[in-house]
C-alpha cells in the first residue's frame, strides 16, 4: 500500500491542540453566564454527546484562538504537501471541530461527535473502519482511548503521548513517527498560580507596622495566616480568570506565554486546583477573627465581579483594582484587631488607584507599539493613554498630598518621637511615584507595579530609604 494514498486521520484535543475543546467550549458558556452551570448535570444525563452539542449550540469557537501544536502541524503541512488525504477526526462537537477544521485550511474531511454519538474510543474505531476500511488508514493520537483505534489502524502516530504510550501503541501496530509531549514542570504549575503575586499580599502587615506592633508575635502569627490564606484564596482566582480569559490572553503579546493560553498546562488542572485551593484559603480564614473571614469573602466575590464584567468597564476596572490593593490591609486590619486609621486608607485609595491606572497604561503603551488600535476584552482605546496618564499622575500627587497633611497632623506625635523627621518621606515618595510613571511612560512597566517594586533596585533603595526615615522619627 502507497503510504500517499493512505489517510491520515487526525485526533483533535491533546493533539493537534494542547487543549480540550469540551473544556475550551464550558468555560466559555461559563463566561457567557454562570446561570448555565445549573443546566449542565441535566445535559449530562442525555449523555456526553449531547452535553458537547448543547455546549456548543450555545457559544462562538474562534478557530484561530487556540494554542496549536506547531511542530505537528507543520508535519500535517508537509503530509498535505505530499498529496495525502488528511481527515480531522474528533470527539468534540461537529460545530466546533468545522471551526478548527476551516481556520486550518489542511483537512479534506470532518469526523465528529452529532450530539447523538460520542465519538470517542470503539465508535471512533468503528466509524475508521466503516469510512476507510481496516487497517486502510494512520492514526494520530495522544492518549490510551486512542488505544482502541489503533490496532485497526495501518500506523499509528504518537502525538504527546510520551515513551508509555509509545510503548503501547507498538503492542497493537507499526509507529510512523512520534512526536514529544511538553513536560509539565513545577515552573509552569508557579507561573500558573503566580505565585510571585503573592508579595501584593504583605499589605496585610500595613496596620502592623503602622501600629509599630510588628514585634508582637501573636499578632504576627495571625498576620502571616491572613498572608496565606489570601495568597491561596488570590492562586483560586488567578486560575479561574486565566481560563475565562484565555481568548483574550492568546491575542495578548506577554498574556499568550500564561499555561492556560499557551496550553503548557491542562485546562483540567485549573478546574480541580481552583475549589480545592479557595477551600483551603477559607479552611485558614476560620481561624482568625469572623471580620477577617467577611473580607476574605468580599475580596473573593469582587474578583469574580472583576473577572466576569468589571474588567471590561473603563474606569470602574481600575477603581475595582484599587479597591482591592486596599482590601488586603483592611483583611490585615481585620486578622489582628488593629483599628485602621484614616490617613492610612485614604494615602492607599489614592496611591493604589494611581498604580491600577498605572498596569493600563503599560498595557495600551505596548499595544500602541504593536499598531493596535483597542484593548481586546477591555473597554479601552489606544487614544485614552494620554487621559489615563494625566488621571494616574494626578490620583499618586494626591496621595503624596494626603501623606503631607497626615504628617502635619497631631496624630503623628503619638507615634513618633520625632515626628518633624516623618517630613522627609514626602520627598521620598514624590520621587518614586513619579518614576513608577516615567519607567511606565517608556514601555518599561511589564508586570503588576507591586511586583515590579519589588523587584526594581531603585524602587526597594527607595523603600530602604523609607524604613530608615520612619526608624529614626521613631
Amino acid at each position: 500500500m502507497n503510504q500517499r494514498d493512505v489517510p491520515l486521520c487526525v485526533d483533535l484535543d491533546g493533539t493537534l491542540i494542547h487543549s480540550d475543546l469540551l473544556l475550551e467550549s464550558f468555560l466559555l458558556l461559563v463566561k457567557r453566564n454562570p446561570l448555565y452551570l445549573l443546566l449542565v448535570p441535566f445535559w449530562l444525563l442525555g449523555g456526553k454527546a449531547r452535553l458537547k452539542r448543547e455546549i456548543a449550540s450555545r457559544v462562538t469557537l474562534n478557530g484561530a484562538a487556540l494554542p496549536y501544536a506547531a511542530p505537528f502541524v507543520e508535519w500535517l503541512r508537509t503530509q498535505k504537501q505530499l498529496g495525502r488525504p488528511i481527515w480531522l477526526v474528533t470527539a468534540s462537537d461537529s460545530r466546533l471541530a468545522h471551526a478548527v477544521a476551516q481556520h486550518l485550511g489542511l483537512f479534506d474531511g470532518v469526523l465528529s461527535s452529532d450530539g447523538q454519538t460520542n465519538l470517542s474510543g470503539s465508535n471512533k474505531a468503528a466509524e475508521l473502519v466503516k469510512r476507510f476500511g481496516e487497517k486502510r488508514f494512520d492514526y494520530c493520537g495522544n492518549e490510551a482511548v486512542d488505544l482502541k483505534v489503533w490496532p485497526h489502524a495501518h500506523a499509528a502516530v504518537v502525538v504527546h503521548g510520551g515513551k508509555a504510550l509509545e510503548a503501547r501503541a507498538r503492542a497493537v501496530t507499526q509507529v510512523a513517527a512520534t512526536f514529544a509531549p511538553q513536560p509539565t514542570t513545577f515552573k509552569v504549575v508557579t507561573k500558573a498560580l503566580r505565585v510571585h503575586q503573592w508579595a501584593k499580599n504583605a499589605l496585610i502587615f500595613v496596620p502592623l507596622a503602622a501600629a509599630h506592633v510588628l514585634g508582637d508575635a501573636a499578632r504576627m502569627l495571625d498576620g502571616l495566616t491572613a498572608f496565606v490564606a489570601f495568597s491561596l484564596c488570590a492562586s483560586s482566582v488567578y486560575l479561574l480568570n486565566d481560563m475565562l480569559d484565555l481568548e483574550a490572553d492568546r491575542a495578548h503579546h506577554s498574556k499568550c506565554r500564561r499555561p492556560f493560553a499557551a496550553g503548557t498546562l491542562s485546562l483540567l488542572f485549573g478546574l480541580v486546583a481552583a475549589p480545592l485551593l479557595l477551600l483551603l484559603a477559607f479552611g485558614l480564614a476560620l481561624l482568625l477573627p469572623a471580620k477577617f473571614l467577611g473580607v476574605l469573602l468580599a475580596y473573593y466575590v469582587v474578583t469574580l465581579a472583576y473577572s466576569f464584567l468589571l474588567k471590561r468597564l473603563v474606569m470602574i476596572d481600575v477603581l475595582t483594582l484599587a479597591g482591592l490593593y486596599t482590601v488586603r490591609i483592611v483583611a490585615g486590619s481585620a486578622a489582628t484587631d488593629i483599628p485602621l486609621s484614616f490617613w492610612l486608607l485614604m494615602f492607599a485609595i489614592f496611591i493604589f488607584l494611581s498604580l491600577a491606572i498605572v498596569k493600563r497604561f503599560a498595557e495600551l503603551h505596548a499595544m500602541r507599539v504593536q499598531g493596535k488600535d483597542k484593548a481586546s476584552g477591555r473597554g479601552y482605546q489606544v487614544n485614552d493613554i494620554h487621559l489615563l496618564q494625566s488621571l494616574g499622575t494626578a490620583s499618586g500627587y494626591l496621595s503624596i498630598l494626603v501623606l503631607a497633611l497626615y504628617v502635619n497632623s497631631p496624630d503623628i506625635a503619638r507615634l513618633y518621637s520625632h515626628p518633624k523627621l516623618v517630613w522627609l518621606l514626602v520627598p521620598v515618595m514624590l520621587y518614586w511615584i513619579s518614576r513608577i510613571w516615567m519607567e511606565t511612560y517608556r514601555g518599561n512597566m511589564d508586570d503588576d507595579p507591586l511586583v515590579y517594586a519589588l523587584k526594581d533596585r531603585t524602587s526597594l533603595a527607595t523603600g530602604v530609604a523609607a524604613a530608615i526615615v520612619l526608624w529614626a522619627a521613631t
